[in-house]
């Protein structure tokens, strides 16, 4: 028998698939598998991207964005079709509204039989279209390496956020031979996608520029886009050659300490209520900025936002927009802006940096509410052998105990539990020990340093269930006004 070439050897697609993620430098997966992509997973493995099975296709969607926020490339979620895709949409919808470079991989129906009924048919182009910036069905097998970089490119270009690939159940056995697939391969690579990039004008940095001059109470708000950039020693810059005070959003935190001197976070709501120019660098004007309106903000502010979605910039419609990348337009800003009177020109000592955190110790802090949603993945975290110590905290319900007032109470169904309520005193915490890890129940602040102290020192998976009275506290994040 004639010996295999690379002439004729073939390989089928999911081969290929997992080719191109790990040519695209992809080093992790995660997931549910099954018809009609369990093959695409165990080829990934052999190929040496690790993939991560979940329990359920939302929480491995959660693990993909989350895992793209933190290292600035795209992650993978692989499902099944049908309602493997739609339970993966809860990961594309926390991609998209964060701005988190994720890719959803999903098996579909042979194409031969759209429309018929089909094992799991869904329209799942149709079905992402709303959560995502770029969708694309691979319809054969050559198609796959572009497919593959496309989507990869997108989620990770200008504003980052969800891309969508369906892969049908056909294209998935097709083969081809290994010489074809390393030429498409090369192709694809030589082709990938590249973002255009708008410089600023020399006219809109004088106008910036200007307008800070004039301004008698500017403020400098920074969020997660500056985050993204890297820009914080242009942040830091930019404040200290200024002296102006500055707010972070809570995904912006970190850029610089908010010990800084001109750190305006303890005077949130006196900065913004004041403020007669707004230099916004990587923040959108939404619900957590008050949408850049009365009465939160003067009718009377001047917004000069920063921003790499030209989009946005033109919906919100601010004085001044300067399009591009934050880190790129504040050094050119931060070039032009010399040490005179407006400026403070104040210096200060920074030593805050953002580091490598992968070797620290990793908790989740969540609601009993919370982590009703995900509890299974608990059996994750001991089949990996992931150091993460999850601390519940369980005060009974969805806000605490039974707080209806007494005329609420009432009807057939009066002695059920409320709507909000759980079972009282839940032991959240043996459901890790059924899998081989390590639960505490605490009931006193004594009692959670000592289990926090143990956990920590023991780097392995923990559940600490930590009891609380339902009746304290109130719905938090200024939120209850929407309830």
């Amino acid at each position: 028998m004639a010996e295999s070439t690379p002439n004729t050897a073939t390989i089928d697609c999911n081969l290929l698939v997992a080719k191109a993620l790990a040519r695209a430098g992809v080093t992790h997966m995660f997931g549910v598998v099954g018809i009609p992509v369990t093959s695409l997973a165990t080829r990934a493995v052999t190929l040496g991207i690790r993939f991560i099975a979940f329990h359920n296709e939302q929480s491995a969607g959660y693990a993909a964005s989350a895992y793209g926020y933190l290292t600035g490339r795209p992650g993978v979620l692989l499902t099944v079709s049908g309602p493997g895709c739609v339970h993966g949409l809860a990961g594309l919808s926390n991609a998209a509204v964060n701005c988190w470079p994720t890719v959803m991989i999903s098996g579909s129906c042979d194409q031969n039989d759209v429309g018929k009924g089909d094992f799991q048919e869904l329209d799942q182009i149709a079905a992402v279209k709303p959560f995502v910036k770029f969708s694309v069905k691979a319809k054969n097998i050559n198609e796959i390496p572009n497919c593959v970089f496309s989507v990869l490119d997108h989620a990770g270009s200008g504003r980052p956020g969800g891309c969508y690939l369906d892969i049908p159940s056909d294209v998935l056995h097709q083969t081809l031979t290994e010489l074809e697939a390393n030429k498409l391969l090369d192709d694809a690579e030589k082709n990938r996608y590249i973002e255009p990039v708008k410089s600023v004008s020399n006219d809109d940095i004088a106008k910036a520029i200007s307008a800070i001059r004039k301004a008698e109470r500017p403020l400098i708000v920074f969020g997660k886009g500056a985050a993204i950039a890297r820009a914080e020693n242009e942040i830091k810059d930019l404040v200290e050659k200024t002296g102006i005070p500055f707010l972070p959003t809570p995904m912006g935190k970190g850029l610089l300490p908010d010990t800084h001197e001109l750190a305006a976070t303890a005077a949130r709501s006196l900065a913004i209520g004041k403020c007669d120019v707004a230099i916004v660098v990587g923040a959108r004007l939404n619900w957590l900025l008050h949408f850049g309106e009365p009465p939160k903000w003067s009718k009377d502010v001047k917004f000069i936002l920063i921003d790499v979605d030209e989009g946005e910039i033109e919906f919100r419609k601010p004085y001044l927009g300067l399009v591009g990348d934050a880190k790129k337009v504040l050094k050119v800003l931060n070039k032009e802006i010399k040490d005179d009177p407006f400026c403070l020109g104040r210096t200060h000592p920074w030593i805050e940096a953002i580091t490598n955190k992968v070797k620290e110790n990793v908790s989740r802090m969540e609601g009993d509410s919370g982590f009703g949603f995900s509890a299974m993945e608990v059996e994750t975290l001991v089949r990996y052998q992931l150091p993460v110590v999850v601390i519940v905290f369980n005060n009974g319900g969805v806000y605490g105990g039974d707080r209806r007032n007494p005329e609420d109470i009432t009807g057939p169904y009066k002695d059920d539990p409320a709507p909000t309520s759980f079972v009282p005193g839940a032991a959240y915490h043996l459901l890790i020990e059924a899998f081989g890890g390590k639960g505490y129940l605490v009931g006193t602040p004594d009692e959670l340093k000592s289990a926090l102290t143990e956990s920590f020192s023991a780097r392995k998976p923990a559940v600490i269930n930590v009891t609380i009275d339902p009746y304290a506290g109130a719905e938090s994040g200024r939120m209850q006004h929407k309830n």
